[in-house]
C-alpha cells in the first residue's frame, strides 16, 4: 500500500505539458555543467518512439516544433530518465523538484500532485493503522475521480500507469473494465502481458530460460540454474535504490549458504553496462552478474519493478520469488535447512 502512494505521489510531481490542438509547442528542459554539449532525446512515454532530440546549450535542453495532440513525454539524456511530462502546446517550463508548468495540462496535473501531497502529508502523520488505511482509501478514491474526469487528457493514463503495474490481475481487469479507454495504450498492454508471464514463472513452475550478449560473450541462465544447487537470482539496476538496499540481505544469505549449496547470481537490467560493472566493484559484489541484459528477461518474467529476487531450486523450478528483506531470508533458510 504505502509503495504504491509513494510511486504516485511522486511520479505525479515530476510531469510536464499538453494541449489539446495541433499548435507549436517550446519545452525548456535545465541541466548541469556535466550535460552540456550531450544530446537530448524527447520519446513517447507510452511507445519510446522519438518525438525530437536537440543538444543540450546553456544547461538547457530547448525542443521546439508542432504537436497534434497532447501525450506523455519523456526526455533523456545519456539513456539516463531527465524529466516526464505531457508534451502539448505552447512553452513548458520544468523544475526537477517540481515539475513541469505554464501549460493548461500541466499545470492541471501539478494541482492533482498539491493534492495528493496534502493527502499523503495527512498519511504520514497518522497515529495509527486504522488511520492509514482510511486515509488511503482517500487517496485511491480521489485518484480515482481525477482519472474520471480527465479521461479525455493524457491525465488519465498517467495517473492510472503509476498504479498499474502494483495492481493483481483481477483488479487490473476490473480497472480496464471500468476505464476501456486505456486499453489501447501499449504500456497498459504490456502490463497485461507481464501478468500471464509473471503467472507463468510463479513459484512451482520450472524456470524460464534466456540469454544475452554482451563484448562478445553470450550468457545464459541456464549456465547457472539446473545445476543441482539452489540459485538466488537478483534481477537489479545500479540506479534502483531498492536494489542496493538489498544487496546487504544478499550478501548475508551468501555468506551464511554459499557452503550448503547456494549460489547467487545478478542479472542487470534496464541498466547502462559502465554503470553496472562500476556498482558490482564499488559494493563489492562477489557473485557474478549477467550484464546488460536490458528487457529480455523482465520481458520473460513479466518483472514491472525490481529489484525482483527469484529462488531456482537445484532442478530450476522456480521456489520463491518477489519477496525481500526478512522475508526473503526466511523464505531462503526454510529450504536452505532443509537440505
Amino acid at each position: 500500500m504505502k509503495k504504491t502512494f509513494k510511486t504516485l505521489l511522486f511520479a505525479a510531481a515530476s510531469l510536464c505539458c499538453l494541449t489539446a490542438s495541433a499548435e507549436k509547442y517550446k519545452v525548456i528542459i535545465p541541466f548541469g555543467e556535466d550535460e552540456e554539449g550531450a544530446m537530448a532525446y524527447m520519446v513517447n512515454f507510452d511507445s519510446g518512439d522519438k518525438i525530437d532530440s536537440v543538444i543540450v546549450a546553456d544547461k538547457a535542453a530547448v525542443f521546439t516544433g508542432e504537436i497534434d495532440e497532447p501525450v506523455v513525454a519523456r526526455v533523456l539524456v545519456d539513456g539516463q530518465r531527465a524529466g516526464t511530462f505531457i508534451l502539448e502546446s505552447g512553452t513548458i517550463g520544468y523544475n526537477r523538484q517540481h515539475g513541469a508548468f505554464g501549460s493548461m495540462l500541466n499545470d492541471r496535473l501539478k494541482a492533482i500532485s498539491d493534492s495528493v501531497g496534502a493527502i499523503a502529508g495527512k498519511f504520514r502523520s497518522a497515529a495509527t493503522d486504522a488511520e492509514r488505511e482510511a486515509i488511503y482509501s482517500e487517496y485511491q478514491k480521489y485518484i480515482d475521480s481525477q482519472i474520471a474526469q480527465n479521461l479525455d487528457s493524457p491525465i488519465a493514463y498517467y495517473l492510472f500507469i503509476q498504479d498499474a503495474a502494483s495492481l493483481e490481475p483481477a483488479e487490473f481487469d476490473a480497472a480496464l473494465k471500468k476505464y476501456p479507454a486505456l486499453a489501447g495504450y501499449q504500456r497498459v498492454g504490456k502490463i497485461k502481458e507481464s501478468h500471464v508471464r509473471r503467472q507463468a514463472t510463479s513459484p512451482g513452475n520450472m524456470y524460464t530460460d534466456f540469454e544475452v550478449e554482451y563484448n562478445g560473450k553470450v550468457s545464459r541462465l541456464s549456465d547457472y540454474v539446473a545445476k543441482g544447487r539452489y540459485v538466488l537470482v537478483d534481477y537489479w539496476a545500479s540506479w534502483c535504490g531498492p536494489c542496493l538496499r538489498q544487496l546487504p540481505v544478499l550478501k548475508e544469505l551468501y555468506s551464511e549458504y554459499k557452503d550448503k549449496g547456494l549460489d547467487v547470481l545478478g542479472v542487470a537490467v534496464w541498466d547502462r553496462p559502465a554503470d553496472t560493472e562500476a556498482a558490482i566493484v564499488s559494493h563489492e559484489l562477489p557473485w557474478p552478474c549477467i550484464i546488460n541484459a536490458g528487457n529480455v528477461p523482465t520481458d520473460l518474467y513479466g518483472i514491472n519493478g525490481i529489484p525482483c529476487i527469484i529462488l531456482y531450486g537445484p532442478d530450476g523450478k522456480i521456489l520463491v520469488r518477489d519477496k525481500q528483506g526478512d522475508e526473503l531470508k526466511a523464505a531462503v533458510s526454510e529450504f536452505m535447512e532443509k537440505r
